[in-house]
């Protein structure tokens, strides 16, 4: 199971230290180690909510989420997008921009810190959105019912999250940033590309539902029974392991867009904050890259071990990371927030959630236990 789940990391643990051992030495070797290390612990709250995503996908668009998906975390996000920045806040073309990467990080490492006010303010509101959408809705299961109750009772106002975080967007751009118009251009296409991409996949995803019968059989469904699809998977939804309807087809592919936009809206800050490890884009891709295959690999081995319903609070914990990220992230547009700071109070608050989880459990497993033994001496005394 490990092996199968972490081999691809692995491998590319051992190649990425090697290249790095090659292009920089024993001081890049470390390097490359520590931003492993970095990405990881900054980014396994990400990991957490992809899997809550990834279960409800079929296994054809986990499959995808494997291999493109992890070209696009790990080449898109961690190479490629911090040269884009640099293309379009100094003007350079993409040559000079590599060049400048190499030859003068100083420049750099100036021109990705020009344009993280708007980076910060895109993902930022990416992830107060989805934040929001969690703590505004009524669950079952509620890790702190002193906050969560109240905040899910007033949630029931429509559209409360757009109106707080317009709200929050409005306060940081007006009050804090150098730049008020970018960052709240760069915000609002934050809280559009939320809805949209949401919005999208959830509504492929119940156009798309096929309910299974008892015995096993599709029911009728908008798409049709045992339709095949031009991805070589069946068009209508099937149930997984756990029960829940397994997003296929329209549905898988908004859904594995909501994924990538996640992912990068976790990269950003990650991504910036390399940069106070080292200024050599490829240290940076190399280390960031190992860290993001490990977060890939854990998010299926939270999947397929099914530790998110077994400890139903990670998946609240995790969310409150992510509000705590969010909140970071719009802090430091105006001042920096330590690095440590963001994975402490993310790691904090999973661990937390973990922990409480467990005691849950136990104390599930003790009711029912003792309920089994009084039903065991009540039979036994009947007889």
């Amino acid at each position: 199971m490990i092996l199968r789940t972490f081999g691809w990391s692995f491998g590319v643990t051992a190649i990425g230290l090697a290249i790095a051992l090659w292009y920089g030495g024993l001081p890049g070797l470390a390097l490359v180690t520590v931003l492993a290390i970095l990405e990881i612990s900054l980014s396994f709250d990400n990991a957490v909510v992809n899997a809550k995503v990834l279960d409800r996908m079929s296994p054809f668009w986990q499959k995808i989420f494997l291999t493109i998906g992890i070209a696009i975390a790990v080449f898109g996000m961690r190479l490629v997008f911090p040269l884009l920045i640099v293309v379009i806040t100094a003007g350079l073309g993409p040559i000079e921009a590599f060049d400048l990467a190499l030859n003068e990080p100083d420049k750099y490492h100036h021109a990705m810190e020009t344009a993280y006010p708007t980076i910060a303010a895109f993902g930022g509101m990416f992830l107060l959105m989805l934040f929001l959408d969690f703590v505004f809705e009524d669950r079952a299961d509620k890790w702190l019912p002193w906050l969560e109750k109240p905040l899910a009772r007033i949630g029931k106002l429509d559209q409360l999250s757009v109106v707080v975080a317009g709200g929050a967007l409005a306060v940081v751009s007006g009050l804090w940033a150098d730049n008020p118009g970018d960052v709240m251009i760069a915000g609002v296409l934050g809280m559009v590309t939320y809805i949209l991409v949401n919005g999208l996949g959830e509504l492929f995803s119940s156009a798309g539902v096929v309910d299974l019968d008892e015995d096993g059989d599709e029911g009728s469904g908008a798409e049709g029974s045992g339709a095949e699809s031009k991805a070589g998977e069946t068009a209508v939804s099937r149930k997984g392991p756990n029960n829940l309807a397994l997003a296929t087809g329209k549905a898988g592919f908004f859904l594995f867009l909501y994924l990538e936009v996640l992912d990068a809206s976790f990269s950003f800050d990650g991504v910036i904050g390399a940069f106070a490890i080292s200024t050599d884009p490829i240290v940076i891709a190399l280390g960031l890259g190992i860290g993001a295959m490990y977060i890939r690999s854990l998010t299926v081995f939270l999947v397929r071990k099914g530790t998110l319903h077994e400890y139903v609070y990670l998946e609240h914990g995790a969310h409150w990371a992510i509000g705590a990220l969010a909140t970071c992230m719009l802090i430091s547009i105006a001042q920096h927030v330590p690095e440590w700071i963001t994975g402490g109070l993310g790691a904090g608050l999973i661990i937390a959630a973990f922990i409480s989880s467990i005691i849950r459990n136990r104390g599930r497993d003790e009711a029912s236990g003792g309920t089994a033994g009084e039903d065991k001496q009540l039979h036994s005394t009947k007889v």
